[in-house]
């Protein structure tokens, strides 16, 4: 397993931009890395956006980013009202908000959706990540859901149980418009990620896991 290592002094990581298309797909993604990161390199800069929104999710999703980006030096948190799962149909829109990012930020890392998520949202925001952001490190994530296109990435991030029961705990004390859905539960999410523990034999038991389609080492 090569290992590629974030901690370079000669080029240090300062800026992350996460990108998810609904309220709580950056949390359920790359929650515990970011965690994670922050911890490291209390420094950071974290640019998080969310591309649909309602007024209560809006809200919740305020909530969880602050948390999440609590150790963040600089944090920008904008929340987006593209219509739910009518994301191809209003392409040119996003692709507009896309080009304004990319004149505004030059982020180190880009945490985005899955190129080959089966919603549709998820995969035009990825599409638009990897057309805009064309020479920065981007890394896909995975969002379990009833589709059932859990893959096989090829990027892990070994995390301990601590990071693990945090994420978790602020997913869900943010999310409860989610209550009702039958998978937004504990086991889900600690599930998947002592399965990429387990891939990745991982020595605190859990990781997350992602798709890097080009990275230069």
């Amino acid at each position: 397993m090569h290992r590629f290592d974030v901690n370079n002094k000669h080029n240090p990581i300062r800026t992350i931009l996460c990108l998810g298309s609904h309220c709580d797909d950056i949390e359920i993604g790359c929650g515990g890395t970011l965690l994670k990161l922050l911890k490291e390199h209390p420094g950071l800069a974290v640019h998080w956006v969310v591309f649909s929104s309602r007024p209560e999710r809006a809200r919740e999703a305020r909530e969880s980013a602050e948390l999440f980006m609590e150790r963040a030096k600089e944090k920008n948190i904008v929340i987006k009202e593209f219509r739910n799962s009518f994301f191809p149909f209003v392409g040119a829109e996003i692709k507009e908000f896309f080009e304004q990012l990319k004149r505004e930020i030059s982020p180190d890392i880009i945490f985005t959706h899955y190129r080959h998520d089966l919603h549709q949202d998820h995969r035009l925001i990825s599409d638009l990540a990897w057309n805009t952001f064309r020479d920065h490190l981007i890394l896909e994530y995975e969002i379990p859901k009833f589709d059932g296109d859990i893959g096989a990435p090829n990027v892990f991030v070994h995390l301990d149980e601590t990071v693990c029961r945090e994420k978790i705990r602020i997913l869900m004390k943010c999310f409860k418009s989610q209550a009702d859905k039958q998978w937004f539960t504990e086991d889900t999410f600690l599930s998947l990620l002592r399965l990429r523990g387990v891939e990745s034999n991982s020595p605190g038991r859990y990781a997350e896991a992602f798709y890097g389609r080009k990275i230069l080492f």
